[in-house]
C-alpha cells in the first residue's frame, strides 16, 4: 500500500480532494459504514405507544420483529413530543430489554444489614399484611369532635410520575376505600 493510497483512505484528505467541506457527502462514509442499516429497517410492524416515564406522555413507535423488541424511537405524528425523547424515554428498550433487569425482590428485615432475595409473591403478600396491620392500628372511626371520619393517617401515598390516568385512578380509588385521604403524586409536585 502506498502512501497515496493511505491518504485516499483518510477521511480527511478525501473531503479536501472532492471539496466536501461539510463531510455530509460520500467522504465520510467507510466501507462498514456503506453497509449499516438502522434496526427498524428490519421490523415487521410499528406499534404506536406512549413513553411511561413521566406525566408529559410523549409518543412512541415501538419497532417489532417476529414477537421481539428491535427498537423504540420517538413518535414523529405524536403532538405532543414530534418525535422526540428525552434521555429517560430514549433509555426506554435498555430498560425493557436489558440484562441487568432485577427480576427478584430485595428484602432486609428490621435491624439486619445483608438482603436477602425473596419471591415477588412473598413480598406482596407482606406489603398486604402491613397495610392491613397498619391501618387496623391507625383508623379513626370519628374525629376528635365526635364526627365520622372512618380515615387512617398512618399510611400515605405519593405516585410516581410513571403512572398513566387509569392507574392513578384505580390507586385513588383503592386507597379510598381503605380510609386513606393522604394521597399525592410526583407529577403535581
Amino acid at each position: 500500500m502506498g502512501v497515496l493510497d493511505l491518504m485516499l483512505r483518510w477521511p480527511v484528505f478525501r473531503q479536501l480532494l472532492r471539496g466536501d467541506a461539510t463531510a455530509l457527502g460520500d467522504t465520510a462514509m467507510s466501507e462498514r459504514s456503506r453497509t449499516l442499516e438502522p434496526r427498524t429497517a428490519r421490523a415487521d410492524r410499528v406499534v404506536k405507544s406512549v413513553c411511561p416515564y413521566c406525566a408529559v406522555g410523549c409518543g412512541q413507535d415501538v419497532y417489532v420483529k417476529d414477537g421481539r423488541l428491535l427498537d423504540i424511537e420517538g413518535d414523529p405524528d405524536s403532538p405532543i413530543s414530534r418525535g422526540r425523547l428525552c434521555p429517560k424515554g430514549a433509555a426506554t428498550f435498555q430498560l425493557v430489554t436489558g440484562t441487568h433487569r432485577v427480576h427478584d425482590v430485595l428484602y432486609r428485615r428490621p435491624g439486619g444489614t445483608e438482603w436477602e432475595r425473596i419471591p415477588l409473591e412473598r413480598a406482596m403478600d407482606m406489603v398486604a399484611d402491613r397495610v392491613k396491620r397498619t391501618r387496623d392500628a391507625t383508623w379513626e372511626e370519628t374525629d376528635v369532635n365526635g364526627l365520622t371520619a372512618r380515615r387512617t393517617l398512618g399510611i400515605a401515598h405519593l405516585g410516581g410520575a410513571t403512572l398513566d390516568n387509569e392507574e392513578n385512578y384505580l390507586i385513588k380509588k383503592l386507597f379510598t376505600a381503605l380510609g386513606i385521604v393522604q394521597v399525592e403524586n410526583q407529577a403535581r409536585i
